[in-house]
């Protein structure tokens, strides 16, 4: 195990280049098992959580060549259903992206339950009703922990996802992708990285129409080939240091920060103060932020209120919470998608923060306080990341335990903050 000790109140000044999406890579590196050609993917975050689905799809036979830093290549040349980790699986979310590519490739895959954040519930139910109804057969044996997926034949079909999950959306995608005839895939979630599958699978020669929107047309193919793909910047970590430069009132340059993505965050974060400018594909936080929350009409209390994409995500809420610590005035935060989401605010408090929770989705930020230094644990990525800006922010020395809950969203945060000038040690416990 180790930990993270901060001494804050340090202006971060300097520039930063975010790494790959982990959303995005993920998904991806499922895709490969669609094709028995080689697939080169460029700027692969190195991070548990995908080291871990390389591990999955090694043991489905994937071939997998480490090329130079942050590139890799795979070939799925001969791929089959094997008896997967259990512990993997339940370490990350993504290992139940294997389903849609390998009943599409080979017609079955046994795999036990996915884990991930203790955030509250997440559903499987939107995959399961996507998949059958392009023709699998899923069962779940309760007795050895695992589903069973089997497809003879897949076909194309219209398809209404119950929600708009994202990972159902992308399984329902790669799927359908080499389903016999057009599949029609409506209420489909659009967040960057599934956009950045759609594109990816393009390029191998798959047939997706309507890319950016919720309702998909996917044409099916007989076959893939293989290709190669460099990886967008993680949107999350390019606001996460946003959010840093913000609360220690630094000035940075953040370089191929994929501005295309942010308008959206970018109106939100100007309800908080934060603004930023935007050079090409970078963007500059300048040091002398107000950090003044902006009422809504008649003086009343805003709402900053989480909705599927292109709205404002749900996994920077907890980002969003610790900037408004800093900033002047009284702000609403609602995030009705997960229970737990706000279970870290009870930190924030601990280090003085002015936070009313309301119920397990929403609480009331009162800005600005001053925030001290204090031993924490991280619950999960997000809120990790959300924790460590408050240390950053904080007088004095803070500790934060469990960080290989940080290091599973971000590559080597640590180093990227030390180089703008934070004073953060990572130690062994």
């Amino acid at each position: 195990m180790e930990k993270f000790i901060i001494r804050g109140c340090k202006p971060l000044s300097g520039e930063v280049t975010p790494s790959g999406n982990k959303n995005a890579t993920l998904p991806l590196l499922a895709a490969t098992l669609l094709t028995d050609e080689p697939v080169t993917l460029h700027n692969v975050p190195t991070i548990r959580d995908v080291s871990d689905m390389m591990d999955l799809l090694a043991n489905l036979g994937v071939k997998i060549e480490p090329l130079r830093s942050n590139s890799w290549r795979f070939h799925a040349a001969d791929v089959h259903s094997a008896n997967l980790d259990p512990e993997k699986c339940r370490r990350i979310r993504a290992s139940i992206l294997l389903a849609g590519p390998m009943i599409a490739r080979t017609g079955m895959l046994k795999i036990p339950p996915p884990g991930g954040d203790v955030i509250g519930r997440r559903r499987l139910d939107t995959h399961i009703l996507a998949l059958k109804t392009l023709g699998a057969q899923i069962e779940y044996d309760r007795a050895e922990q695992v589903f069973e997926f089997s497809a003879p034949s897949l076909s194309g079909r219209d398809i209404l996802l119950d929600e708009a999950s994202v990972t159902a959306t992308e399984n329902a995608i790669m799927a359908a992708v080499m389903a016999k005839g057009t599949t029609v895939l409506r209420n489909a979630a659009s967040e960057p990285h599934v956009q950045e599958l759609c594109h990816f699978l393009n390029k191998l020669g798959a047939k997706i129409a309507n890319i950016g929107s919720n309702t998909l047309l996917i044409e099916g193919v007989a076959k893939l080939h293989g290709g190669e793909h460099e990886i967008g910047p993680d949107y999350l970590e390019v606001v996460s240091f946003i959010g840093a430069a913000a609360v220690t009132h630094g000035s940075i340059h953040i370089r191929k920060a994929g501005v295309e993505y942010l308008d959206m965050i970018r109106m939100v974060f100007a309800r908080l103060g934060v603004r930023w400018e935007v050079e090409q594909d970078d963007i500059f936080i300048p040091g002398d932020q107000e950090l003044e929350i902006e009422p809504d009409l008649g003086n009343a209390i805003p709402e900053i209120k989480v909705m599927t994409w292109p709205a404002f995500p749900t996994d920077l809420m907890s980002i969003a919470i610790v900037v408004a610590t800093q900033s002047k005035g009284s702000i609403l935060f609602h995030d009705w998608m997960y229970p737990s989401r706000m279970f870290f605010i009870d930190k924030l408090v601990g280090m003085g923060a002015h936070i009313v929770l309301c119920d397990p989705h929403r609480c009331i930020v009162q800005g600005p306080t001053t925030l001290f230094g204090e031993q924490m644990e991280s619950p999960d990525i997000r809120a990790g990341m959300a924790l460590l800006l408050a240390a950053l922010a904080a007088k004095g020395k803070s500790t934060i335990r469990n960080i290989g809950q940080i290091d599973r969203g971000y590559e080597q945060v640590d180093l990227k903050l030390r180089n703008l000038g934070a004073e953060i040690e990572r130690l062994k416990e």
